[in-house]
């Protein structure tokens, strides 16, 4: 799939994306103190968007720079949501690629935002394949999740709302990672923090290719995750050069770790995580990160699926 490499995310395009999303008005997410192995910290609840996730301002941000009527995007679910949400707010048309395996409640709330999903199957079928034979078909522009310039900068927009929130940079962000988009928004928008990227074992594509120093692929088997949000191949060049010499080393958790952060975060701050969005969360309660009382923790998303999060819950 061809992205648009010839331009760059800019700390200026964070900006600017900040007063777009402040002319919506999309609201702050709360930026919550918190106690973490008894040091204190805080957690952007990324969550709590009209959407469920933090991808409502790349994709806001990207449509709103949009020479098209119409937006194609491949998703698991957050970023589709974000795209369908956008595009309903500007009268764009929206067609996502979605995986069939996705979580029933994050295909449901795409359509019901009113985009068009195409399903492919997940391991089998290359869903940029899937998604370029779409626009050669139909037309449109592609709205890569993690990989389009203007996505990364309207990511990093939470990172400027967290800086006003707490007064100052933070010290370090903690911030879970599929491709990387959020990380190189984050490090845009913080230009003084440690940015620390956290991903599932075994799919830790963004950790890899930073101490490799070029892109890593995924295994052709690899290990199970209950993180359907941060399952991408790879991640992008322009993700990797925005990322080499800023990002800290990367983090990776275990599903069990997961867990016991999703119940952490209900427990304590009685919130609904998603396992993707309390994967950031759940390296620093494992002592995986280092976290100082400057620390802002992402959590990326709510959208998790009734049953299993219940399921979750209960096995505490």
């Amino acid at each position: 799939m061809i992205l648009n490499t010839d331009r760059k995310p800019t700390a200026e395009g964070v900006r600017n994306a900040l007063r777009s999303l402040e002319d919506i008005p999309l609201p702050q997410t709360p930026l919550l103190p918190v106690q973490i192995n008894r040091v204190s910290a805080y957690v952007k609840c990324e969550n709590l968007q009209p959407i469920g996730a933090f991808k409502i301002r790349g994709a806001w941000w990207r449509l709103n720079n949009l020479d098209d009527d119409h937006a194609v995007a491949v998703s698991s679910g957050n970023h589709a949501q974000g795209v369908a949400w956008a595009a309903r707010r500007l009268g764009i048309k929206a067609t996502i690629v979605m995986p069939r395996d996705a979580p029933e409640v994050k295909l449901a709330n795409t359509r019901a935002l009113g985009a068009e999903v195409v399903l492919y199957d997940r391991p089998g079928e290359d869903r940029d394949a899937v998604a370029a034979k779409l626009i050669e078909e139909r037309g449109g522009t592609l709205v890569h999740a993690f990989g389009d310039p203007w996505v990364m900068e309207g990511q990093g927009t939470a990172g400027l709302e967290a800086t006003q929130q707490l007064g100052r940079e933070p010290s370090r962000i903690i911030t879970c990672c599929g491709g990387g988009g959020l990380a190189v928004g984050l490090s845009l928008a913080c230009p003084s923090s440690a940015v620390h990227v956290v991903e599932p074992y075994g799919w830790d594509m963004v950790g890899q290719a930073l101490e490799a120093g070029e892109i890593v692929r995924v295994s052709s088997t690899p290990p199970k995750t209950i993180c359907d949000a941060l399952q991408p191949d790879a991640t992008k060049p322009l993700n990797l050069e925005m990322l080499m010499g800023r990002a800290e080393p990367g983090t990776t958790v275990t599903d069990q770790e997961v867990r016991d952060a999703q119940r952490w975060a209900f427990a304590n701050l009685r919130m609904v995580l998603e396992p993707g969005g309390a994967a950031a969360l759940a390296a620093a309660l494992a002592g995986k990160v280092p976290v100082d009382d400057g620390t802002v923790i992402m959590l990326t998303g709510g959208n998790a699926d009734p049953g299993a999060f219940a399921k979750t819950i209960a096995s505490g």
